[in-house]
Parts: structure tokens; sequence; C-alpha cells
């Protein structure tokens, strides 16, 4: 089921002949939810957002769209985050710079000021890779990644300025996104320039090559 604001061009079009693939008209913002990725006007800087569950498979499709458009030597630039496991335990979060540096963003044995469930936050550690990564993600141009826009990265101020600096460039962007209640995150969700799209079982396969088509026609 998809839900979504009145279609236009294609999108239209295929929802007059197909409704299940596209969106009919509601009062709501598109959230794709069946895997397909409509078609984008060209004129406008592609935003996805990715929504789902924890332990559904955004980290994995993001992942797996920064590979992808590297074996098609696209630029790509950002960040992801992995879980730190010990002993087949989750005990913290890592951040990773897509071009190399990382640090740990989490770890349940950190007492810092910030905690978002049993684990402690360490904020200045994630700013000294997620800034510059973000930073040097515009200014090479390119696919921009964020993984994630989540409670633990939300606590930085610089890194939420960051993002919403990215989402005034005409670079595209793609973030995966909790399904918590957040203010910063609401409102993201709400921008009319941005494209939800939920990950569930059914599409996680198939899904990081539906966004890189569409991110090869948009700067092909």
């Amino acid at each position: 089921m998809i839900l979504a604001a009145p279609p236009r061009g294609a999108c239209l079009r295929r929802y007059r002949s197909s409704p299940g693939r596209c969106a009919p008209p509601a009062t709501t913002l598109p959230v794709v939810t069946d895997g397909d990725v409509c078609t984008h006007s060209p004129s406008l800087p592609l935003r996805f957002l990715i929504e789902g569950p924890p332990k559904i498979g955004k980290t994995t499709v993001i992942g797996r769209l920064a590979s992808l458009l590297r074996e098609q030597h696209m630029l790509v630039g950002g960040i992801v985050t992995h879980e730190r496991r010990q002993h087949g335990r989750r005990v913290g979060f890592v951040v990773h710079d897509l071009a190399g540096s990382e640090a740990v963003l989490a770890h349940e044995d950190f007492r810092t000021g910030v905690r978002v469930g049993h684990f402690g936050v360490d904020v200045p550690a994630f700013e000294r890779v997620a800034l510059p990564a973000l930073r040097q993600a515009q200014e090479r141009g390119g696919v921009v990644i964020t993984d994630e826009l989540g409670r633990m990265e939300l606590a930085s101020a610089p890194f939420v300025a960051a993002v919403r600096d990215v989402l005034t460039e005409s670079s595209p962007v793609v973030a995966t996104v909790h399904v918590h209640e957040h203010p910063i995150t609401d409102a993201l969700k709400q921008r009319t320039d941005v494209r939800r799209i939920v990950v569930t079982e059914a599409n996680r396969e198939e899904l990081p090559h539906r966004l890189l088509g569409q991110l090869m026609r948009s700067v092909g």
C-alpha cells in the first residue's frame, strides 16, 4: 500500500493503469512500502528517506547501494553505522566514513551525558567522523549517504545542521531514518521534496538496485 500526494507525470499514468504501483490522491506525503521507486522529476534532486523498524535491514540496503554506486564508478560519500558485537551480543555502535575513518558512536560501557537505551553516546567522537564525511561528500559532489538519522546521531546539533545543509544542495541524498517520533525527523518526513520508502522483508533485496536505477538516471 502506498500513500501519497496526488501523483504527476509518469507516476500518474502508471497509477491509472495499475493503482497498486503508484500513489492515489491522498493527504499524506509519498510513503512507498512495496519496493517501487516511482519516476522522479529530473528538475529536482533525489532525496530518499529509508524507513523501517530496527533490524529490518536499513543499513544493509544503504550499504549495498553504496557498493553498487561504486561499481558504476559514481561518486558517493557520507556515513554508515554498524553494530559492534561481542560474543554474539550487541554492545555498541560504530560510525564509518565511507572514505575510511571510523569511531565508536555508542557503547554500553560508556558513561556520558547522553544515553539512548542502555548505551552511552560519545557525541564528540561521532562528530569527528560524521561532520567531515558529510562536508567532503558535499564538496566532491555525487550521492550523499547518511545512516542513520536516529536518536544517537540527533544528539549532535552540528550534525543536524550539517544534514539540513546537505538537503539544500543539488546532490542526491539517501538517508536512513528511525521510526521513533522526534521533532527533527518528523519534520524531515513532512518535507515535500523527499520520498519516503519503507524497508520490508519483501523489498529489501531488490531495493538497492531500484534506488541505483533512479540515481543513475538522475545524474546521467
